[in-house]
């Protein structure tokens, strides 16, 4: 086997789908069954457009929200407004992850849903990885890319340093019907936390919020939170009284580090969030993962053609994903800490609202370029 990839995300699909597109033979492991939903916010920046359409995975025969204009509010309800640039596209993990697994599965990648990793192994005297899997199976790989998301048990049998620390984030997710521009991506802060909303398929909209462990601790439960401090700030109030919510329970995930990591991993070449993870405030860890999919697979097509050896591979690799996120992650921190504190937060969108061109350098350095 050419490639495993661990993780079925948009990282890991992507990856597959360039790498069957160069000619190698990829295996997929995914612990879930598709279709299934995942915490996030479902917007994607235009930089990866490009990308996509290479790849002949173009998200457009699925009817995504197009989207343009961006607000933001602060815990009091006061709002500052700018365009988007590149602007982007609002679609579902549920509706996009399902889609491009059909198509790995019509190009012939190896893929195994249900299945999870429970350990990677490099052997040096045949320049191989062995992967484990949790029925007793064993993969051989030239290359293993770690796909896996945010947090996995893998992480611990790497001894990633994040891995070790615990994290204060929870982050919860509903999709709804609400009336808001179809082109406009929202952002409202309130203590300890913020919320994104902005449209996605089907008329229906993604409303995602990232608080602490403690929040949620001190009010309960999550109904209990969402009226006792989202709905302090008067915008969300709004939302969570009109809006109408689609399931009856939304999605949670904890532990959710902005800690940085290494982009390899005992000779594992880490993309998507495994390798780094921007602050929700920021809006780009799609478009950001759809990225790292595209530069993992060139340096691992580089490695197969012979064309660079596997020191060489993990430098270069290392050094081209700093050279694209690294700054990403250290502004999305920066901006994180400006927010969730009702008086800095007033103090900050109350100076923004008066300086365009600071919205706009916040937004460069998060966002990427098309390719």
């Amino acid at each position: 086997m050419d490639v495993v990839i661990i993780g079925g995300g948009l990282a890991g699909l992507c990856a597959a789908l360039d790498l069957r597109q160069r000619g190698y033979a990829v295996t997929l492991l995914e612990r879930r069954q598709y279709p299934f939903h995942r915490v996030c916010g479902e917007y994607i920046s235009n930089e990866v457009l490009p990308y996509l359409e290479r790849l002949e995975a173009s998200p457009n025969q699925l009817a995504p929200a197009r989207i343009s204009q961006f607000l933001l509010s602060s815990p009091a309800g006061r709002v500052l407004a700018a365009p988007l640039d590149l602007g982007g596209f609002g679609i579902s993990r549920y509706v996009l992850d399902d889609h491009l697994y059909g198509l790995v599965q019509a190009r012939g990648v190896d893929v195994h849903q249900g299945t999870t990793a429970t350990a990677v192994r490099y052997e040096a005297a045949s320049d191989e990885h062995t992967v484990e899997l949790q029925d007793g199976q064993q993969l051989r790989a030239k290359v293993v890319l770690g796909a896996y998301g945010k947090r996995s048990t893998l992480d611990r049998q790497l001894q990633r340093a994040f891995f070790q620390q615990r994290s204060p984030y929870i982050g919860v997710k509903y999709h709804l019907h609400y009336d808001q521009p179809r082109d406009l991506i929202a952002l409202h802060n309130f203590a300890d936390g913020y919320a994104g909303i902005s449209a996605i398929e089907d008329d229906k909209y993604c409303f995602c919020y990232l608080t602490t462990r403690r929040n949620l601790k001190e009010h309960g439960s999550i109904p209990t939170l969402e009226k006792a401090v989202l709905a302090r700030n008067p915008i969300l109030r709004r939302i969570l009284h009109e809006a109408e919510f689609l399931y009856p329970q939304p999605e949670v995930i904890n532990e959710i580090s902005f800690a940085p990591k290494q982009a390899v991993e005992d000779h594992v070449l880490m993309c998507g969030d495994a390798a780094g993870l921007i602050t929700p405030l920021c809006g780009n860890g799609m478009a950001m993962a759809i990225h790292g999919a595209s530069v993992a697979a060139r340096h691992t097509a580089a490695f197969l053609e012979g064309g660079l050896a596997r020191p060489a591979l993990e430098v270069a690799y290392q050094r081209e994903w700093q050279q694209h996120f690294g700054q990403r992650l250290r502004v999305g921190r920066a901006i994180q800490r400006l927010f969730g504190q009702p008086v800095l937060s007033e103090a900050v969108v109350g100076t923004l609202r008066f300086w365009p061109a600071g919205i706009r350098a916040l937004m460069q350095r998060t966002h990427g370029q098309a390719w």
